[in-house]
């Protein structure tokens, strides 16, 4: 079942989306036509096998790599044609990202590496150090500010990526398999913050391999072959068990 969602009123959207890599005279076919649109206040996590297209599309959604064709919408802009300078301005606030290896800079503490993208983005320092605060504290790591990432578990670290995410407060979160190297403890924190930001009316796409990291979403898209194969609503108080057997046999 394919929900429908004006495109008008999305916060971000794609239509016919392509993309193919060239190498040595070969070509592979990452994304096929992708057509999707998310909602403002939406969770959405996207499955499919390994080299299905699903990071591909979150890149090309954040401007990380360009379509070879297609159309992206973000916070009513169509932003697939910008040059670089012009995507990296547009990013740093509408866009957050959060990603499996957390991309955390080694040699700055966590304060810095959180306030970094409010500095580039022309905020204040004391307006950054403002935003900053209020998120290590929401996110249980205040006590983390002065240390640098390698002083920090897998969970912490993540929440570090989050709080960067977080600080320019974005028109949509891009996550990237973020539970990826977490342990299950740490996956169950990282997931509750997550939902939490979505109660509060954050927007999110994810993409995760994990049916039970899905299944905390609004809406699971299934991919295979560069393609959108399923795309389904999850009701609220859904049975666990059927509901985890359903995203198992999506990501099949």
């Amino acid at each position: 079942m394919m929900p429908t969602i004006d495109a008008t009123t999305a916060i971000l959207s794609a239509r016919a989306l392509a993309k193919t890599y060239r190498a040595d005279g070969t070509e592979a076919q990452a994304l096929r036509g992708v057509d999707l649109a998310l909602a403002p206040g939406e969770f959405v996590a996207v499955m499919g096998p390994s080299g299905c297209g699903k990071s591909t599309l979150l890149h090309l959604l954040g401007g990380l790599d360009r379509p070879t064709s297609g159309e992206i919408v973000l916070a009513g802009q169509r932003v697939d044609g910008l040059n670089e300078a012009r995507w990296a301005k547009l990013r740093r606030r509408q866009v957050g990202f959060m990603f499996q290896l957390f991309n955390l800079v080694g040699n700055l503490t966590v304060a810095d590496n959180v306030e970094l993208p409010a500095l580039l983005a022309g905020f204040s320092v004391g307006e950054a150090r403002r935003r900053r605060e209020a998120l290590l504290e929401e996110l249980g790591i205040a006590d983390k500010a002065g240390v640098v990432p390698t002083q920090l578990s897998g969970g912490q670290q993540q929440r570090v990526a989050l709080a960067r995410a977080l600080i320019n407060r974005p028109a949509i979160l891009l996550a990237d398999e973020p539970t990826g190297n977490l342990d299950t403890q740490a996956t169950r924190e990282v997931l509750a913050l997550l939902s939490r930001r979505h109660g509060q009316g954050q927007t999110i796409l994810l993409v995760t391999h994990d049916a039970r990291v899905a299944s905390v979403a609004d809406r699971v898209i299934s991919m295979r072959d560069g393609r959108i194969v399923d795309d389904t609503p999850l009701a609220a108080g859904a049975d666990d068990g059927r509901l985890l057997a359903s995203l198992i046999r999506l990501e099949a």
